[in-house]
């Protein structure tokens, strides 16, 4: 054989190789259809599945966060009442809330995976009719890269989770590291309802703000979300005060509550929707929620440095 004869016959095998390559590759399972490692939910079942889900439905906000931030907001079919980030979401139907969602509205939408909350008690008459149900719901920081971590699994994409929350871990790290040194050991009321129930030390709030070398006048002997007597407020009079900024004007008027030091010093963070369910939701934008109350510390930077001295 001449040479013009051997690259012939050269590249004819390599055709033929590259030929039966892409052949395997297209005759190989893609990676959504592997089967999916075995996750133990919060309420201690092993959730199986034979294959990543194709339509997902969410029943807690932070649920539906996780599942965006993952990735696969694509595979969304319908979400709980208060979901709203990202706005995708929002164009999503709405199914209700904790425990008074429509189960035939979520049949209909034919979810091949439900991701709720332990604490509702729809999940087990969802499971009785056929429906694949995971259960998770972050109480704590640590809980959030566990959860994150879980329902990437069930996604079929776990590496996913490791990139998000190597993310948020930045934007924490990047906050602490912003805090004015003399707002350093601000002591905090935050409340959450006018009743008032407020986020105690125990609270992923309460946690987020002692990483930003804070103290909470409300300690976790108490819970995380405890109700107050008013007077234990005043009594405590703490050095600042952060609560949605619909209640804002109506602290002076609480019986007591004019004489405490933050309110009159003017050493009140009213949040507005979007920053308080940032803070309200402990999931993936938890570096977010540092970050609002970063700028409610550099807000009252300057007031608090007054009242030091």
């Amino acid at each position: 054989m001449d040479a013009a004869g051997a690259k012939v016959v050269k590249r004819g095998l390599l055709v033929l190789l590259l030929a039966t390559c892409l052949s395997a590759l297209a005759a190989a399972p893609s990676a959504a259809a592997d089967p999916i490692a075995p996750v133990r939910d919060d309420r201690g079942a092993i959730v199986r599945l034979s294959q990543a889900p194709k339509r997902v439905l969410t029943l807690l906000p932070s649920l539906t966060e996780a599942v965006c931030v993952l990735g696969a907001c694509d595979r969304l079919v319908g979400v709980d009442r208060w979901s709203n980030w990202p706005a995708t979401v929002q164009k999503l139907p709405k199914v209700g809330g904790l425990d008074d969602a429509n189960v035939e509205a979520i049949v209909a939408l034919r979810p091949d995976l439900i991701l709720a909350s332990p604490s509702s008690r729809l999940a087990q008459r969802l499971r009785g009719l056929g429906l694949q149900v995971a259960e998770f719901e972050a109480q704590t920081l640590s809980d959030v890269p566990r959860v994150l971590r879980s329902v990437a699994i069930l996604l079929g994409q776990p590496q996913a989770a490791q990139t998000v929350w190597h993310g948020v871990q930045v934007q924490l790290h990047e906050a602490q590291s912003q805090v004015p040194g003399v707002a350093k050991g601000t002591r905090l009321y935050f409340e959450v309802a006018t009743t008032p129930y407020a986020a105690g030390e125990a609270s992923f709030i309460g946690q987020l703000w002692s990483m930003l070398g804070g103290r909470n006048v409300v300690p976790a002997e108490l819970g995380p979300f405890p109700k107050l007597n008013p007077e234990f407020v005043v009594r405590a009079d703490p050095d600042l005060i952060i609560l949605p900024d619909h209640d804002v004007a109506g602290l002076k008027r609480r019986p007591g509550w004019a004489s405490m030091t933050a309110i009159r010093q003017g050493r009140v963070c009213g949040l507005t929707p979007p920053d308080y369910d940032l803070l309200a939701r402990p999931g993936p934008r938890m570096g977010q929620a540092a970050g609002v109350l970063l700028r409610c510390l550099k807000q009252q930077a300057q007031s608090l440095q007054k009242g030091q001295s």
